[in-house]
């Protein structure tokens, strides 16, 4: 019998409190990663916005120092790996020149999803703000931010903080998981949101564990909404406590046209620069391993622009050869069977235990490399079964709509 997928690690019950005892190694543009591939890059992408100058620069430093691939991660960033051993100055230099680094104590920090078809200036202004304040430099490079338009899309990717639109100019200001809210003036949302960050870093502080994300505060500590409207409050911020507040839910733009944009996923995350050139303009990079251009673009070969393909649910970690850890080439094989396996739930493959990139807000088929093969849920299956196992799982592994959107 197939078994549930595992809770996401800042997600998962906790019995006794994670008590880290080293500071987070969190890749950056800086803080290169040394891979099994060569050296690791990750570009913060506030939003996924990126104008097209900056974009021509990601790709000409993918060309120039790396391996001439781009990947988009599951926050919405740029990875750029096979970077050569020693160019971490002469990249920094480049990025920095399209606008693409702000302070070195603050570049890890700007993790913040939005909803791909909404306003970007509540995005820039949360961005600004985290930039320029000292505090927020101690954050690590996990903690999530989300700015959601009031549909659920990007609520529903387990952040630290998130600022959901209402209609009449309010927004509800929610703390990591819990089912309270504060609600403020949409002028005044990405001030909460930066205080909530602070009133985090307090509490984490205070409980002495060294936590980077609020679901890892022990219950002594756990950040209290109506405490934190208080604390608003009392800094400016006219808000009110709302008890049980909405939970929305959207799934993530297809692959298509919407309104005067096109949605274009791309297969595993993965796109060559003379790919990533045939997208003109700005981008809007999502959390889906999707991008937003304009609907007048021409289709870019090799990329998904309509709805109905089998890569709208595959997703894999990176994988051999890239990642020491993984046990298997992932996204080779998920190639080898994507169009066969299709079915009402996405299937993530991972190289190993820690399911690096798996979906969230959505139920998932869980299918993890071994030193044998796979395991998909509790059950080995051999290679030249994974197609038939994969299209059974999907169709036996279902939840109600109200489970999803929870």
């Amino acid at each position: 019998m197939l078994a549930a997928m595992p809770q996401p690690p800042s997600a998962a019950p906790r019995d006794e409190p994670v008590i880290r005892d080293r500071g987070d190694a969190c890749p950056g543009a800086l803080r290169l990663h040394a891979a099994d591939d060569g050296f690791l890059a990750r570009v913060r992408i506030p939003g996924g916005l990126l104008t097209a100058p900056q974009a021509a620069v990601l790709a000409l430093a993918a060309d120039r120092f790396g391996d001439g691939h781009l990947e988009l991660t599951s926050r919405g960033n740029v990875q750029l790996r096979g970077l050569a051993d020693g160019c971490g100055a002469a990249l920094a230099e480049l990025l920095d020149s399209a606008g693409l680094l702000p302070a070195p104590s603050h570049e890890r920090i700007r993790n913040i999803v939005a909803s791909p078809l909404a306003d970007p200036a509540p995005v820039r202004e949360l961005d600004r703000l985290l930039c320029a304040d000292p505090e927020a430099a101690a954050l690590s490079g996990r903690f999530l931010f989300a700015v959601d338009d009031g549909r659920g899309d990007v609520a529903a990717l387990d952040p630290d903080v998130t600022l959901l639109a209402q209609p009449g100019g309010r927004v509800l200001v929610r703390l990591g998981a819990s089912p309270d809210a504060a609600e403020v003036a949409a002028a005044d949302a990405p001030r909460a949101a930066l205080e909530a960050a602070r009133h985090f870093l307090d509490a984490a502080a205070a409980a002495g564990t060294r936590a980077w994300r609020i679901a890892e505060l022990p219950p002594g500590h756990a950040l209290d909404v109506r405490e934190f409207t208080d604390l608003l409050s009392g800094r400016g911020i006219r808000a009110a406590y709302l008890r049980d507040a909405p939970r929305p839910y959207a799934d993530p733009p297809a692959p298509g046209v919407h309104a005067d944009l096109l949605c274009v996923l791309v297969p595993l995350g993965r796109l060559s620069t003379a790919q990533w050139r045939e997208l003109p303009g700005e981008l809007r990079i999502t959390p889906w391993r999707s991008i937003l251009v304009s609907a007048a673009a021409p289709r870019p070969a090799g990329l998904v622009t309509s709805p109905g393909s089998p890569w709208e649910s595959v997703t894999a970690c990176t994988g051999r050869p890239g990642c020491a850890k993984s046990l298997a080439d992932v996204r080779a094989d998920a190639r080898a069977v994507a169009g066969r396996t299709r079915g009402p739930l996405p299937v993530h493959w991972s190289g190993c235990e820690r399911r690096c990139g798996h979906p969230r807000g959505t139920a998932w088929v869980d299918l993890v490399a071994t030193p044998d093969g796979y395991r998909l849920g509790a059950d080995p299956v051999a290679p030249h079964e994974l197609a038939a196992a994969l299209a059974a799982a999907r169709n036996q592994l279902r939840v109600s709509e109200a489970a999803v959107k929870k």
